[in-house]
């Protein structure tokens, strides 16, 4: 299923709940021509919503021949609006506006998308214009008090739409209405599980890869264990994961990957020990884009050094595996014809000269569906349900030098946070919690009678679905007070913890 983007802030969110409905989805340009779409063969189209007025001269429009083409079509707010215009309805500028929670009224309690819910639904709307006019043949299926057509259909043609956001979770049985138009309207099976993910997956990478050789940079991170796991489930021994120990690991995570990971798949995995390199390539650092790229330059190196030897202990090696994630792809402005919002290190971010072919068995996964796929392969649920970990490691979330001392430091009062957390059982309630030592900032402090200085630690904890945006997540008062406890009582060098409170933006959620 195709969701079109008119430059929507909640196109990947869409595409995700299309997903959770267990039918695949991909995102596309509005500027995609409409053969080029049906080029694809879609089963069914969502028009998204976006920042445009139908009005104005360079807004994005819907070529009309595509309903035409006997597919469904669902279109949500300016999609809604776009739909409406191209099929002969009006679309007026009514001086009202609706942004955030709204109250809407179902008029049409048959309607195929609001049948059997309740007549009044809270809903998440962002618009100006409203649809005054449904076009022909269309029946009204539900409205505001501002908004008189906030819902329409029409069965024969499969087409329906609405003027609110049902992606969002503010939308009461958003979930559901969207399900409905897939499932009910559209008649789409919902056959896209993570066993038919899996199968097809395999089946590409034995294809690709046939009986030649490949090799996974292995992080302990999520994306690259999914995507090792996957691989290695279809060509098993032709693959040979490196693990490149910087030294800007956090407490036990060199543990978790060597004996739990490799016991529950049985990949060959090869240990690069690089603390020094890493620590005497970042000595007298302290500015945080430069201490990127050297973390990236070193693990590079590291990297060829270790494939390297693998090449020429198996005769060579041909595929390099990465855990390239469709978020990724999206926000880099691959395949979608959008601006890029960031760049990322998976996609664009190796050297001109890789003499590697790429496999990329989660290219087209969200984050969620990848840990699917993990509980689905059998991963250790420490790695499956891992929280984000930047690639550089600790040594982004320490502010000034990078020493060991400080490393030792910050992994000290990051395992303290980690294990309140999982006591709390708050390990899938948050995104993640990035520790920060403030390495170059010291204070005054109290202990054990004495007076110190010290540094202080900063908690970052976030709520998040896509890390797109971000708001800090309000955790119990007393489980911070034991935070802070424990971490001024078993860290000698820290006096003081602090509670980021800053949502994203303005802030990142990484501090460098």
């Amino acid at each position: 299923m195709l969701v079109v983007d008119f430059g929507a802030q909640y196109a990947q969110l869409i595409a995700r709940r299309v997903r959770e409905a267990n039918i695949y989805s991909e995102i596309v340009p509005s500027t995609m021509s409409t053969a080029d779409m049906l080029a694809k063969n879609p089963a069914a189209i969502v028009l998204s919503g976006g920042p445009s007025s139908v009005y104005a001269d360079d807004a994005p429009q819907v070529d009309a021949g595509l309903f035409d083409a006997d597919v469904p079509v669902f279109g949500i707010c300016y999609g809604f609006q776009a739909m409406a215009t191209a099929l002969g309805g009006r679309v007026d500028r009514t001086g009202r506006r609706e942004y955030g929670g709204t109250a809407l009224d179902v008029t049409d309690s048959t309607s195929a998308l609001f049948h059997d819910l309740p007549t009044s639904l809270n809903v998440w709307m962002s618009h100006g214009d409203s649809v005054a006019e449904a076009p022909p043949g269309f029946a009204v299926t539900a409205s505001t008090t501002d908004t008189p057509i906030a819902g329409f259909e029409n069965l024969e043609r499969r087409l329906a739409g609405v003027q609110y956001h049902p992606e969002v979770g503010h939308s009461e049985h958003g979930q559901e209405v969207l399900r409905r138009f897939l499932h009910d309207v559209a008649g789409l099976d919902g056959s896209w599980t993570a066993d038919s993910i899996l199968a097809e997956q395999i089946a590409l990478i034995r294809e690709q890869i046939g009986t030649r050789k490949v090799i996974c940079g292995l992080s302990g991170g999520v994306d690259s264990a999914v995507a090792a796991a996957i691989v290695h489930a279809a060509v098993g021994d032709q693959l040979t994961c490196v693990f490149v120990d910087h030294g800007l690991l956090r407490a036990g995570e060199r543990e978790q990957v060597q004996r739990d990971y490799v016991a529950a798949t049985g990949i060959k995995l090869v240990t690069v020990d690089a603390e020094q390199q890493f620590l005497d390539a970042l000595a007298g650092v302290t500015e945080p884009e430069t201490k990127r790229k050297i973390i990236g330059r070193e693990f590079i190196r590291s990297f060829e050094d270790a494939a390297a030897s693998i090449a020429e202990a198996e005769g060579g090696v041909d595929f390099l595996v990465q855990g390239t994630l469709y978020p990724d792809v999206v926000e880099s402005g691959g395949g979608t014809g959008t601006a890029t919002i960031k760049s990322h290190h998976n996609v664009g971010g190796l050297p001109e000269d890789l003499k590697f072919a790429l496999v990329e068995p989660l290219r087209k996964l969200f984050k969620d569906e990848v840990r699917l796929l993990g509980r689905e392969l059998g991963l250790p649920p420490e790695i499956v349900g891992r929280q984000p970990f930047p690639g550089p490691g600790l040594g982004i979330r320490i502010i000034g030098e990078v020493t060991h001392e400080r490393l030792e430091i910050l992994r000290a009062a990051d395992s303290i946070v980690r294990a309140e957390l999982t006591a709390a059982g708050l390990d899938t309630e948050i995104w993640q919690c990035p520790v920060v030592l403030l390495a170059d900032v010291r204070s005054v402090g109290v202990q054990g009678d004495g007076r110190t200085y010290g540094h202080p630690i900063v908690l970052r904890p976030v709520s998040s679905e896509d890390a797109m945006t971000a708001d800090w997540s309000r955790l119990p008062y007393d489980l911070l007070a034991r935070i802070s406890n424990r971490i001024t009582g078993e860290v000698p060098e820290v006096n003081r913890v602090v509670l980021d409170v800053t949502s994203k933006p303005p802030g990142t959620i990484e501090w460098e």
